[in-house]
């Protein structure tokens, strides 16, 4: 461009998000995860004050930690084990927010329900299926967003198992709520 050699790069960083030349989320999941965490140590000194009632800590978790884990999430094309990570990444904050470890040995059932956290697996499902709303109720001649543009790059995979697409991802969704395409 202009006599300037443009380097062909595997992954680059788009509104937040870290795209990947291959289509993974891994690298995206891990810089969520590292976002998370810097959004906690900002709100560690109201999440982590002995004095503030868990029910308070849970909405304030909501409102600053969730959003920062979750965006983007609800383009992702996520696994099982992708999911785990980001299930332990929200346990441990919310464990340290109330002041346990794991050697209380406090169900973390229980500890959901005392901070009034839903389990992130839920509010996955649920911004994606959310976002499914929105794409199925927009015009044909609406320009192509973000999370769709990921299927243009050049995809090729290697052996294993086929990548679970996001449409399939979203299926196995409704499938588990019992929901049909008119309904989400």
């Amino acid at each position: 461009m202009g006599g300037v050699v443009v380097l062909r790069i595997e992954k680059f960083k788009y509104l937040g998000s870290i795209v990947e030349k291959r289509g993974d989320i891994d690298e995206d999941i891990s810089h969520r995860i590292r976002v998370g965490w810097q959004k906690w140590k900002k709100a560690s000194g109201v999440l982590c004050d002995k004095r503030i009632p868990h029910k308070l800590k849970g909405r304030v978790y909501r409102m600053v930690e969730l959003p920062a884990l979750l965006y983007g999430s609800e383009c992702w094309s996520i696994k099982k084990i992708q999911v785990q990570r980001l299930m332990v990444a929200e346990m441990r904050m919310i464990r340290w927010m109330c002041g346990y470890t794991r050697l209380d040995r406090i169900k973390n059932v229980v500890i959901r329900e005392r901070v009034g956290v839903a389990p992130l697996e839920d509010r996955l499902r649920e911004t994606r299926l959310r976002w499914f709303g929105h794409v199925k109720r927009r015009s044909v001649s609406a320009p192509v967003r973000r999370g769709e543009a990921i299927h243009l790059l050049d995809c090729r995979r290697g052996r294993g198992c086929p990548k679970m697409s996001w449409d399939a991802v979203i299926r196995r969704d409704m499938k588990s709520l019992g929901l049909t395409e008119d309904i989400a």
